[in-house]
């Protein structure tokens, strides 16, 4: 009997998680490396433009990159938490690739602040292994923005977007409310394209991945 019961005891022992799980009133602050990867569009191969010079087939390109990102979360449930990201601005170059062996012309960069908050669901939020999806809101400020073509001088990102976030990742919880975590992201963003003080040249989607790796802490 006494054997039996040491037994279950260790059992019960070994069932007691020794890392940190999630309870509702958490916080958590989590660091990542994030790499914002645009999968862009435009409309501006759509037919010949004159005024820039290029043909049909031509687009606006946006390029990676890669950005150190912060994150809160407060859990209302165990299940539920809200998540505000806090990613620092972020400078990317904009350029337009011609079509049919036309040369490229790099037309700048600019900066973006893409603050986003989602809803997640945590699918195991006592195990050390947690998943979870979620969906939200995401608003993206455009600063800074002086672009130059050679063919008409001075072109802006005329404005602001909001636009649905959705994501997915998971948590690895470990002890004393540490946890090492994986995300990925897409955002939908779009703005126009004008010259500085003329018409509107393109609308532009940047719709990023943003995919990202980090740590975090428990509180």
């Amino acid at each position: 009997m006494m054997k039996l019961k040491r037994s279950v005891l260790l059992a019960c022992a070994l069932m007691v998680p020794a890392t940190a799980m999630a309870e509702a009133g958490d916080w958590v602050i989590r660091a990542r490396a994030v790499n914002i990867s645009p999968n862009e569009s435009s409309r501006l191969g759509d037919h010949t433009n004159a005024l820039l010079g290029v043909g049909a087939g031509s687009k606006l390109e946006v390029n990676d990159q890669v950005i150190p990102e912060l994150d809160i979360s407060y859990y209302v449930t165990k299940n539920i938490a809200l998540e505000l990201i806090l990613a620092l601005g972020t400078r990317h170059d904009v350029s337009i690739k011609g079509a049919n062996g036309v040369a490229s012309e790099n037309l700048g960069s600019v900066n973006l602040l893409p603050p986003t908050l989602t809803v997640q669901w945590h699918f195991r939020p006592d195990q050390t292994v947690d998943p979870y999806v979620g969906a939200g809101i995401n608003y993206t400020r455009f600063m800074d923005n002086g672009l130059h073509s050679s063919q008409v001088g001075d072109i802006r990102v005329e404005r602001n977007s909001w636009a649905p976030a959705f994501q997915a990742g998971f948590d690895i919880n470990l002890k004393d409310g540490w946890l090492l975590n994986a995300d990925v992201k897409y955002l939908w963003i779009d703005t126009d394209v004008k010259l500085k003080d003329g018409p509107k040249i393109d609308s532009l989607d940047i719709n990023p991945w943003v995919i990202g790796f980090g740590f975090g802490k428990r509180f």
